[in-house]
Formats: C-alpha cells, structure tokens, sequence
C-alpha cells in the first residue's frame, strides 16, 4: 500500500515572505522557504517536501541520493493525498495511533541498519538524514492515522465472497505452494488468509479511486515545483 506523508506545520512569518518566484536568498545565503503546492487553500512547502524526502529515505533504508526525479515527484504526490486525507479526518471516527505503536514502527526501520545497534549508532544514522527519533516517531504516528482513516471508510465497503476465494486459491495460490516447495494447505485453512489479501487488495483499489475523486473535486496547483536537493539541503 502506498504510503502517505505527513504534513509539518508552519511556523513564522520568514517563512510567508519568501514563498514566490525562484529561490530567494537570505543576507546569509541561506535558501528561503517557498510554496511548491496548495491544496484547497493550505500551502505545500519545499522543506515539507524535502521533510518527506527524509523520512522515506531513513524508513526504507535509502541514501537520498538515490532518488530519481520521478521518486521525488512521487513523494509529492503523497504529500498532497496527505493533505486531502487529512482534510477528511476531520469528521472521521477511528482509533488514532499511539505513540509506542509508531516507536515500534521506528524500532523495526532501525534494524535496517546495521550500525544502529547501540543508541549513539542509531543517532549517527538520523544525524545523516537530519532527523531526530522524536520527529520521525510523530510522522510515523500520522501516518499510521492515515492508513486507518483509509482502513475505517473503505474496508466495511469490502466484500469478499467464497468464488472469489476459491479462484485465488486454485489460480494463485496452489501454484506459489508448489513453487516453493511448500506441503499442501487445504482450501479451508488458507480461506482466512486470502479473505484478508483479497480484502488488502480491494482497500488498495478503493483507495486509489477516492485519492482520485479527492482530487478532482478540490483544488490543486503544483506551479512548476522546483526540484529537492539530492542531500536535503535545510531550509528555514
């Protein structure tokens, strides 16, 4: 399932005042923040966007540099179907993620890398992405939020009945079985496991078309988003 990135909020008014044209330079040379998006009305900014950058980055255990411009593009996508969703949260009722179920998440991103074994490890590896463990847990708490506000509208829609199973048993299953070399799961054992696939995959579809219906009916602007850093240079 697609991810979903979170948005920052916006503090200052230094910020207000270089969002237009190219990028503007402080007396000290630094870059200026700047609106790359709005979505209904709310600003996309370009560190939100080098932000989402380096959380994918540090969660996928990829180095920044790898991102290709259609990557980069694609995290802001997601930034924008962030702000679309979020605007639906408003009337939405679900359990919201605590934050030791997002620490878990970020406990498990941290196995990825093998140097952060021990505490000081871990903080070198955060360091590289200009990140610190209390920003990344409260991103991954949001963004849990946002895949159970997708799970609580669409899922009750999802019904998967027993044809449909079977088909996937006999078509797909069985096949990957034999494939692997695995003994045989009999119909009635694997029927709980592939309802939840089948389900997963319709949500997944479901999703994608209300992203799309979001889009269609709000308005968006993307006035030629000027290109991230490939190292996730700081904005302010």
């Amino acid at each position: 399932m697609m991810r979903v990135c979170t948005k920052l909020a916006v503090v200052g008014l230094a910020l207000l005042l270089g969002l237009s044209a190219p990028a503007r330079l402080a007396a000290a040379g630094e870059v200026i923040d700047r609106i790359i998006a709005t979505v209904n009305g709310h600003i996309i900014l370009q560190s939100e966007w080098d932000d989402a950058l380096r959380y994918e980055a540090v969660l996928s255990a990829r180095p920044l540099i790898s991102f290709t411009d259609e990557d980069r593009r694609a995290v802001l996508d997601r930034l924008i179907d962030q702000e679309l969703l979020a605007e639906q949260m408003k009337s939405a009722l679900f359990k919201h993620a605590s934050e030791e179920e997002a620490a878990a998440q970020v406990a498990q991103a941290r196995q990825l890398y093998p140097e952060a074994a021990t505490d000081d490890g871990w903080k070198a590896v955060l360091a590289r992405f200009t990140l610190t463990e209390t920003a990344l847990v409260s991103h991954v708490q949001q963004q849990i939020d946002l895949m159970r506000l997708v799970d609580a509208r669409l899922r009750p829609t999802v019904q998967i009945d027993s044809k449909s199973i079977e088909t996937y048993y006999r078509e797909k299953f069985v096949p990957q079985l034999k494939q692997s070399g695995a003994g045989d799961v009999p119909l009635a054992e694997a029927s709980a496991k592939i309802r939840e696939l089948l389900t997963e995959e319709k949500v997944s579809e479901l999703m994608v078309a209300w992203l799309h219906s979001l889009r269609s009916e709000s308005k968006v602007s993307v006035p030629g988003a000027p290109e991230p850093p490939a190292e996730g240079v700081q904005t302010r």
